[in-house]
């Protein structure tokens, strides 16, 4: 991937909901699933190509493509992609798993890599 590319893709303009955001992301259709792996090699998430996960999957494939892998800087711009979801998940803890993950990540949690599995 060229270095254009990337920063093509992190120029999407933040929209005020995660609707707006999503429109603005790359497609998943050859994603079969995601998954965010520990420094220690280990698999610690799995998003699945699936309806209801469809939109995490392409915030984190988006993260990917952009930033490299799920470091403080990535969690916070997918934070801001998630939209209103970010701030129900910080009302609700465990309601969205997947902006969970990015919360933790974003306050000094540990960087995954994130691994695009296609079909």
């Amino acid at each position: 991937m060229n270095s254009g590319f990337r920063e093509e893709l992190a120029m999407i303009q933040l929209g005020a909901t995660f609707k707006d955001n999503l429109q603005q992301l790359p497609a998943v259709d050859g994603v079969q699933r995601i998954d965010l792996v520990g420094s220690d090699g280990v698999v610690v998430a799995s998003i699945e190509n699936q309806p209801g996960k469809q939109g995490s999957l392409a915030v984190y494939q988006y993260l990917k493509q952009v930033f490299g892998a799920l470091d403080a800087k990535a969690a916070e711009h997918g934070l801001a992609v998630f939209a209103e979801h970010t701030a129900d998940a910080r009302n609700r803890p465990g309601a969205h798993p997947n902006v969970d993950r990015l919360l933790a990540v974003a306050v000094g949690g540990d960087a995954l890599a994130i691994e695009v599995i296609a079909v």
